[in-house]
């Protein structure tokens, strides 16, 4: 008697408990997983059944031009995107936090113009800062001296700097200028941001915790979050791109040059619409010989700090409230900075 079998009632609750608990919890993510195949299998179909349309829209000369632009500008970003995502794996994972400690003055006056000449060593463009500089913010260093290594690193690293000297072969001076300019850049948003920034309008970059895994796991790990969260804002910032591209004039070009003062913000906003790579708008700037060499120093200075894919990216990274107050400074210091140094040095 003391031995009595559980009521066959209880065992079948206790069944229908286990089978009822993992079915009610994995039907809405059985759901999620289906959506995104359903929702590619849909887009494919009407893709199919409209590619007389598609196709005749895709043959416009805008569209042509459309492409051809947003292709450029995803051909020339991802590499160096997937570097900048290597090398933000490699100092989330293998880089103590002690390092830094270490590398940059305890003062972020002293820090800012470390990091900003630090990042002349980053052979890579703007795409490949952000996801540095938003590693660097999360191993604990001053946001001052991320921010200054963010802007310095597409624009005075050697590669940058020795595809100007290549597309400016009779004007050397370009190169100093544009060293000079950047880095002043450079420093003096770190040093702004380290007197008048306030840490609300900095969201620290998210990172998927790695604890209890190898550090090949952990960094393969970085390497697929960083590229999906940076990923998409590139794509975004390279559509922006391509559609303003698509629809300025030529001929505002050729009137704006005729102004010196002109000339030199109509280079600011072209380099911020075209979001061309850090590596290849020398050569870009080089054909425009119509305007000045410090109007083309402006186009030169400017883009590397801010355009479209860049205020994305950052506003992605960093959060939209840093975004619009960092990117109008940021612009606007540049393009002062650039013509007083292409006022002094061209």
């Amino acid at each position: 008697m003391a031995t009595t079998k559980p009521a066959p009632r209880a065992t079948g609750e206790t069944h229908e408990n286990e089978v009822g608990k993992p079915a009610s919890g994995n039907g809405p993510e059985d759901g999620r997983h289906l959506s995104s195949p359903l929702l590619l299998t849909l887009l494919l179909l009407t893709a199919v059944m409209l590619q007389d349309p598609i196709r005749g829209a895709l043959s416009a000369p805008v569209m042509q031009s459309w492409m051809t632009v947003f292709v450029a500008v995803m051909v020339q970003a991802l590499p160096f995107l997937v570097l900048g995502v290597l090398l933000s794996a490699a100092i989330a994972v293998f880089v103590p936090p002690s390092f830094f400690a270490r590398a940059l003055p305890d003062r972020p006056a002293l820090a800012v113009p470390v990091a900003g000449a630090a990042g002349a060593v980053l052979p890579g463009c703007e795409c490949a800062s952000v996801p540095v500089a938003g590693a660097l913010v999360r191993r604990g260093v001053t946001p001052a001296a991320a921010l200054a290594f963010l802007l310095s690193a597409p624009a005075i690293n050697p590669i940058v700097l020795t595809a100007t000297a290549v597309a400016f072969p009779g004007n050397p001076e370009m190169v100093l200028a544009r060293f000079v300019a950047s880095l002043l850049v450079a420093c003096a948003m770190g040093w702004l941001w380290h007197r008048l920034g306030r840490t609300d309008w900095l969201r620290v970059p998210d990172r998927a915790s790695y604890e209890g895994q190898g550090k090949g796991a952990a960094f393969w790990g970085s390497v697929r979050h960083d590229v999906m969260h940076a990923g998409g804002f590139l794509v975004a910032g390279a559509m922006a791109a391509a559609t303003l591209k698509a629809v300025v004039p030529a001929e505002w070009l050729r009137a704006a040059a005729g102004n010196p003062v002109f000339s030199v913000l109509a280079l600011a906003v072209l380099a911020v619409l075209l979001s061309i790579c850090s590596e290849a708008d020398a050569f870009v700037a080089a054909s425009l010989t119509q305007f000045s060499l410090t109007a083309r120093l402006t186009f030169l200075v400017v883009g590397p700090m801010i355009d479209l894919k860049l205020f994305a990216m950052q506003a992605g990274t960093f959060g939209r409230a840093f975004a619009l107050r960092f990117a109008p400074a940021t612009f606007a210091l540049a393009v002062v900075v650039s013509a007083l140094t292409g006022t002094v040095l061209l």
